[in-house]
C-alpha cells in the first residue's frame, strides 16, 4: 500500500437525528485502499454529525443514542443564529473520528460492534472520509 491512501463515503441521510451503520461500506473499501493488515481512520468532516463504535446487534441502540444526546444536550437560547447548535454540542461530545485496527483485510471489532455515522442536523448529503495506515514492522524483523 502506499501511504496516505484515502476514500470517500458518501451518505445522504433522510432524518433530523438519524445513526446509521457503516461498517459494511467501511469493509468494503479497504481493499481499494491496500491495507491488509494495519488501522484505517474513519473521519466525519462535518460540524453537527459524527461517527462512532457501538453495538450493532440491537438495532434501538441508534435511537437509544439521539434520545441520550438530547438528555443531555437540551434545546435552549444558544447564541448561535443559524439554530442548530444542540447539533454542533452533540457531535462535539462524539467526536470527530475512530481508528480501528484492520486484520487480513477487514475491520477487526468486538462480537457486537459496528461503525455508525451520527447525523445531528439533517437531512444532508454527507461525507466519511478514510485514511488507511499501514502496520509497522517491529525492530528485529
Amino acid at each position: 500500500m502506499m501511504p496516505g491512501r484515502q476514500a470517500e463515503i458518501a451518505l445522504r441521510t433522510t432524518g433530523k437525528e438519524q445513526v446509521l451503520d457503516v461498517t459494511s461500506e467501511v469493509n468494503r473499501w479497504l481493499p481499494e485502499l491496500g491495507v491488509e493488515q494495519g488501522t484505517v481512520l474513519v473521519y466525519c468532516p462535518h460540524t453537527t454529525a459524527s461517527v462512532t463504535v457501538n453495538e450493532s446487534a440491537d438495532p434501538d441502540v441508534g435511537a437509544d443514542i439521539t434520545e441520550g444526546l438530547a438528555a443531555m444536550v437540551p434545546r435552549v437560547a444558544f447564541r448561535h443564529a443559524e439554530g442548530n447548535s444542540p447539533a454542533h454540542l452533540r457531535a462535539a461530545l462524539m467526536g470527530p473520528s475512530v481508528l480501528l485496527p484492520v486484520q487480513q483485510g477487514r475491520l477487526k471489532l468486538g462480537t457486537w460492534q459496528g461503525v455508525y455515522f451520527c447525523e445531528f442536523d439533517g437531512p444532508r448529503q454527507r461525507s466519511l472520509w478514510l485514511f488507511a495506515v499501514e502496520s509497522v514492522r517491529a525492530l528485529g524483523q
